[in-house]
């Protein structure tokens, strides 16, 4: 008589049909959306503790499944939302995995009525694309919140909604917060029913390098969407910057930029007040100021989505 484990069935994240699963529910669910791309193999492969040769052959499972694409010199990028599979193979799908689940349960002595309610329980708890959308980044301003939020969804591929320090009321609201780590304790009374996340954030080093690497410019501008933001941003720029020579900053009002901008030899803008400084600034006096969020922090984000 075979002994058998009564133990129950964990997923090995190691396995590139787990790895695969998971990404196929975080595309279902809109956490990764079309056109979006995914981390290379090697890097997902060291956040995982999986070898890329696994990523790699899950990525191609659902490349061949048409929810990916990959694009030489690029990477596998999301393809689609939906598999192409037809309804009866997707039911066919389901059927199988159900009469496993419902065999396991079968074994384990629960009766018809209480797996029909705990399909229904679970079936309200799984509603993946409500709460694994009820997330959102905090910010000292909305447009400062939305810079945080966009190297986010940049370099994890998490969506986010946006408020501010000031609404700690709303945090009861969503499932997740990313929270700049100097404002975590603010926030700190909800973490019971709240997740808290810890944010490490810095004005990109490219933008940075760029800026140093001109040695000709004397005067720098900051451009902002919001009056608020302006002291925020400066004080950044300043201690990641060590800017010697004389910085002005002013906020978009309408469709007017400040007037300094014509005068100062670079612009830094904000993703918000792009469009009309883009429109107005040529391409060589402007840069886009964006943030990049610490390796860490998008290893604490991605292992609270995948590890399940």
């Amino acid at each position: 008589m075979t002994v058998v484990d009564k133990q129950p069935y964990i997923p090995d994240m190691k396995s590139a049909k787990h790895i695969a699963d998971r990404i196929r529910l975080l595309i279902a669910t809109k956490q990764f959306q079309v056109g979006d791309m995914l981390p290379s193999t090697r890097e997902l492969g060291r956040q995982l503790d999986a070898s890329f040769h696994t990523v790699r052959k899950a990525y191609h499972t659902l490349t061949e499944e048409g929810l990916l694409r990959s694009e030489q010199g690029r990477g596998f990028i999301v393809n689609r939302q939906n598999t192409l599979l037809e309804k009866t193979d997707r039911l066919e799908k389901g059927a199988e995995k159900m009469r496993t689940l419902l065999e396991e349960l079968i074994g384990w002595g629960l009766d018809e009525t209480e797996i029909e309610a705990l399909f229904e329980e679970q079936l309200t708890f799984m509603d993946w694309p409500e709460r694994l959308n009820t997330c959102a980044t905090v910010g000292q301003t909305q447009e400062h919140a939305k810079m945080i939020a966009r190297a986010i969804k940049d370099q994890v591929g998490v969506k986010s909604t946006t408020i501010t320090i000031a609404d700690v009321a709303k945090a009861a609201n969503y499932d997740a917060l990313f929270i700049p780590v100097q404002f975590y304790r603010q926030f700190k009374n909800e973490a019971g029913q709240v997740l808290l996340l810890p944010i490490i954030y810095h004005p990109s080093p490219d933008v940075l390098v760029s800026l140093v690497e001109r040695s000709a410019i004397q005067t720098l501008g900051l451009v902002t969407s919001e009056d608020a933001s302006i002291s925020i941003l400066t004080e950044e720029i300043k201690l990641q910057l060590r800017f010697q020579g004389s910085l002005m900053a002013g906020s978009a009002y309408g469709k007017s930029l400040p007037l300094f901008v014509r005068e100062v030899d670079m612009v830094l803008y904000t993703p918000e007040s792009a469009n009309l400084v883009e429109r107005q600034i040529p391409e060589k006096k402007r840069m886009l100021l964006s943030y990049d969020i610490n390796p860490a922090s998008a290893e604490i984000i991605r292992a609270e989505l995948w590890d399940e």
